[in-house]
């Protein structure tokens, strides 16, 4: 079933963000992944992060426990 821009739209947004992290999960998986240009602002971000995480790598937590903590309580 072929979804409009505006149906896609009047989802709830935990389907939205179901449906774009699956687009998105597409398109870094794909061959032409390295076609997505970073900038040189991204690429420093990027070192940065590493470097910092390569520094103290503990301070590092699961993704899951990330988002309980983002996530609101109910």
């Amino acid at each position: 079933m072929t979804k409009t821009l505006e149906d896609l739209l009047k989802l709830s947004p935990a389907e939205r963000a179901e449906i774009a992290v699956t687009l998105w999960d597409s398109v870094s998986e794909s061959e032409d992944a390295d076609v997505l240009p970073l900038s040189a602002e991204m690429k420093a971000e990027l070192d940065r992060r590493l470097a910092e995480h390569d520094a103290n790598p503990g301070a590092a937590i699961p993704w899951e426990v990330a988002l309980r903590r983002l996530r609101p309580r109910r």
